[in-house]
């Protein structure tokens, strides 16, 4: 606090309206509590919180044992949009009084309720200090209007993801008052699911419902439309009907339309209903203990496409409330719901799928990031805004330890030898790497997967990196859609029909990735590489196998069986040496690091590989290494034998020139430079010559394995329309 000049405590207003921006704020004010010796907290309650149709919520803030300051009676019942005008009246009428009793230095404002504008407004216009939580963010209805309102009223903003961070600067807002945290809900759902929670689905929904066999419905009234949202409601209700499984229905809130919305529940019966339980609240940490199990999620709340994504819930979105809300694949979106047969269409597709953790809003370290920002603050410097109009700064990252982050991935690769774990940065750095010995068995695998990914994680927060899903290359026939790895190559023992998502991304709670190796190398050079901003481009690997991707009007190629660009297995003798794979005459079979290493032991049992300059331990083991050593000191024979290794490459990136047509060919691996030369003079021989021009070039990636394996993370994009 000295080095920020303020010489006392900080007074910080907290101001919470209803059940949902409470599981915001409620993290924060348990961290300002636990500090006493940085902060003094008052609690202000007010909006739907003290409404018993609405569950009388304030009764969970006593619970959570903080004590409340002020209760304001704010609401102006009718839930029309008269009555929502009358209650912001309300309480601009009835907030001055509490904060010229209070006197906070900062007040926290959440989110996009009519009740926040209300006391965003009273603050600012008596000179309080705004800090406003989950700015910069886009949905729909009038809530968008609200959250900008807010953002040019606050003076400090607290956002959840990069996109709002980078709507914020685009709004003007001073760059140094803008703080990337993630979602501050994110800190208790991520240490949640672990929990018992049997016993709540039983309380809640029956003592015979199973994990993963039940609905949570919510659905609040759309203000900008709320004749169309009533509709939409009635249709939702009918495809549950219909639908036949367990469900638990949430009231909507307190806006315009919610009550027409109670209306046609008790018209459908639903709170008599055998396979529905209608409530009014469910606390928080039952809530998500809910959502994380249940077989799917529908409705229009934030909740479904933000929170929900941490567990992997399959969510369905209804309408146009949360329109340009950042999501996670999880989410499916039936935007125009005005069919039943379409809503329920949509619970086939999505009922009791599991899909991969997301972290898009945030990593479950947001409250020390906000306290951190809090204690920051400078009460001399001066209260009048400053707004940073463009010309926006291209670089938007902060030189100060409380902003973070590097957008980075956890890069995974599955080496015959060796696995590695690596954090690369959305540039293409690799800020650390580990290495081990691969394990032979698939359990001591998985097992030190799990332990490197999670020691990685752990020092991405204090190598200032933010870790946005796991990537993992690996040998053999991969299908990534669904991450499993098909047929495993014969050097990596046990890893076939290898489910690698799902246990990482429930260990990890991050989004997981999987591909080959070789169209993992492609990936890299797309990214990182030789093959940026071309069209069409192949990747050769030269290593202990031979490997390759093809990239193909910018797009990976991985055919229908997942078996495109096996590039290693392209016959170019048809009596040629056996191969791994069973075939005679591949690639692979004459140019492979195991390749040139049989050969040379073939020269070493005759006593014809060492030449004048060589020299070998007993014990040491013949390698691809010696043969190329001996090559280069004039051994003749071993020279042959790599020259025909190099047309025997040559002769599969001419059929692969006719095949594919592309305008650049990348060698990379081990091997790749002693290959080029060979393989531009087969071109120039064998080739036709309207494919002699292509460019054949050797990768100057050191890592493309990890680099390639990270590019599957930081290219992806989650969002689907249905």
């Amino acid at each position: 606090m000295e080095k920020n000049g303020n010489n006392h405590k900080l007074r910080v207003c907290v101001a919470t309206c209803n059940r949902a921006d409470y599981s915001k704020l409620a993290p924060i004010m348990f961290g300002i509590k636990a500090e006493p010796q940085f902060f003094e907290l008052d609690v202000v309650v007010l909006g739907s919180h003290l409404i018993d149709d609405y569950g009388n919520t304030y009764r969970m803030i006593e619970q959570d044992d903080f004590d409340i300051h002020t209760r304001l009676h704010t609401i102006v019942r009718g839930e029309d949009e008269a009555a929502m005008v009358e209650s912001v009246g309300l309480a601009l009428v009835k907030l001055p009084d509490v904060l010229n009793r209070l006197k906070p230095d900062i007040m926290i404002v959440h989110g996009d309720r009519f009740d926040a504008l209300a006391l965003a407004t009273s603050a600012a216009l008596m000179n309080i200090r705004i800090l406003h939580i989950e700015g910069g963010e886009v949905s729909g209805t009038i809530d968008d209007s609200i959250r900008h309102a807010i953002t040019k009223l606050a003076h400090y903003h607290v956002c959840c993801t990069r996109s709002a961070e980078q709507h914020l600067i685009a709004m003007c807002e001073d760059h140094d008052r803008i703080l990337l945290a993630g979602c501050p809900s994110y800190d208790k759902l991520l240490s949640a699911k672990n929990k018992d929670y049997m016993s709540i689905i039983r309380m809640w929904l029956g003592e015979d419902v199973k994990t993963r066999d039940y609905i949570v419905a919510l659905q609040h009234p759309v203000t900008t439309d709320i004749k169309h949202s009533i509709k939409m409601f009635e249709l939702t209700l009918d495809a549950l009907i219909s639908f036949n499984k367990r469900t638990l229905v949430l009231f909507p809130n307190v806006d315009a339309g919610s009550k027409e919305m109670v209306r046609v529940m008790r018209k459908k019966g639903i709170e008599h209903h055998p396979n529905f339980r209608a409530v009014k609240h469910v606390p928080f940490d039952q809530f998500i203990q809910l959502v994380a199990h249940a077989g799917c999620m529908i409705g229009n709340s934030s909740c479904g496409v933000r929170e929900v994504g941490a567990f992997g819930t399959p969510v369905i979105n209804l309408g146009t409330r949360q329109t340009g809300r950042e999501t996670g694949e999880n989410v499916l979106h039936v935007r125009d719901a005005d069919t039943q047969d379409k809503i329920l269409h949509a619970l086939q597709l999505q009922f009791g799928k599991q899909y991969p953790c997301s972290k898009i809003y945030g990593d479950g370290n947001a409250v020390p990031r906000i306290l951190k920002f809090l204690k920051s603050i400078d009460l001399k410097e001066p209260l009048q805004k400053k707004f940073c109009f463009p010309p926006v700064k291209d670089n938007i990252s902060q030189d100060i330890d409380h902003i973070l982050e590097t957008q980075s991935a956890l890069a995974v690769d599955l080496g015959g030898t060796n696995l590695r774990v690596a954090i690369v940065s959305m540039k293409g750095e690799i800020v650390k790497k580990y290495t081990q010995l691969n394990p032979k068995t698939y359990e001591d695998r998985l097992d030190l997967i799990l332990k490197m990914c999670v020691e990685a994680a752990s020092e991405a927060v204090n190598v200032n990196c933010r870790i946005l899903g796991v990537g993992i290359s690996t040998g053999g026939r991969v299908n990534p859609r669904e991450g499993i790895v098909l047929h495993s190559t014969k050097l990596i023992q046990e890893w076939s029909s290898v489910d690698l998502r799902s246990p990482i991304s429930d260990a990890l709670h991050l989004p997981v990735w999987v591909d080959n190796d070789g169209n993992c190398a492609a990936l890299a050079e797309r990214k990182f590489g030789h093959g940026k901003g071309i069209e069409n481009f192949v990747t050769l690997i030269t290593g202990t196998g031979i490997g390759g991707g093809i990239v193909h009007q910018h797009e990976l190629i991985h055919g229908s069986s997942f078996c495109a660009a096996e590039l290693g297995h392209i016959v170019v003798s048809l009596d040629g040496p056996e191969c791994l794979c069973g075939s005679q005459g591949c690639i692979e079979a004459y140019a492979s690091g195991i390749a040139l290493q049989r050969e040379a032991k073939k020269l070493h049992d005759e006593d014809l590989l060492l030449v004048e300059g060589m020299s070998m331990k007993k014990e040491e083991v013949v390698s691809a290494a010696h043969l190329i050593q001996a090559a280069k000191l004039g051994n003749t024979k071993a020279d042959s034998i790599l020259r025909t290794a190099g047309t025997a490459l040559g002769l599969g990136v001419v059929n692969i020139l006719h095949t594919m047509n592309p305008s650049l060919v990348i060698l990379s691996g081990v091997l790749a430079s002693h290959y080029v030369n060979a393989v531009k003079d087969v071109i120039n021989r064998q080739a036709l010559s309207s494919v002699k021009t292509v460019d054949v070039v050797v990768s100057n990636l050191a890592d493309p394995a990890l680099l390639g394996a990270a590019s599957l993370v930081l290219d992806y994009t989650t969002r689907r329309i249905y």
